[in-house]
């Protein structure tokens, strides 16, 4: 696939969001990728969330930082952040491995603090990414059945206008 197919792919995914969802996405994207000359951008469109993860092959196991955007935010994550210093407790999750951070702003990647998070996880792969191509995108996975990328409006009901009916004093 070309790499304007590929753009416009993905144009199509970023089209689900809201558009203030969806332009925080599309800066964390660029964000992100500032910091991959080389290496490969791996595009997931699961049934969760839009999915773009960096890693120095095509293969999906090898991906180590993504960002993702859900209906209401974008996290970014660190797929081996437990091994990661962070001395200023950015990091979220509990879990063996994956921590992440969700972001207040897209800005958000480029403070001093995130950005030495970044650093951290990257230079873990920095061998790996110096023999990488120039940073390529590669759409992995597009699933139909997907949560839907906008949030949910809440019905309010109405109030009835009619009283309420009492019911009469027993005797």
């Amino acid at each position: 696939m070309s790499a304007s197919a590929t753009e416009n792919q993905i144009a199509a995914f970023l089209a689900k969001y809201s558009p203030a969802i969806e332009a925080e996405l599309i800066d964390a994207r660029a964000r992100l990728r500032a910091f991959f000359p080389r290496g490969f951008e791996l595009v997931f469109d699961n049934y969760n969330a839009l999915v773009f993860g960096m890693s120095p092959s095509e293969r999906a196991p090898d991906a180590f930082l993504s960002i993702a955007g859900y209906p209401k935010w974008v996290t970014l994550f660190f797929l081996h952040g437990k091994e990661l210093d962070d001395p200023n407790s950015l990091l979220e999750g509990e879990g063996k491995q994956v921590r992440s951070i969700r972001l207040k702003s897209s800005a958000d990647i480029n403070t001093p603090q995130v950005e030495a998070l970044v650093t951290q996880a990257i230079r873990s792969q920095q061998a790996a990414l110096l023999a990488a191509p120039p940073l390529a995108t590669v759409v992995k996975m597009v699933v139909a059945k997907q949560r839907p990328r906008r949030p949910a409006h809440k019905v309010v009901k109405p109030l009835s206008s009619a009283t309420p009916k009492r019911h009469a004093a027993r005797k």
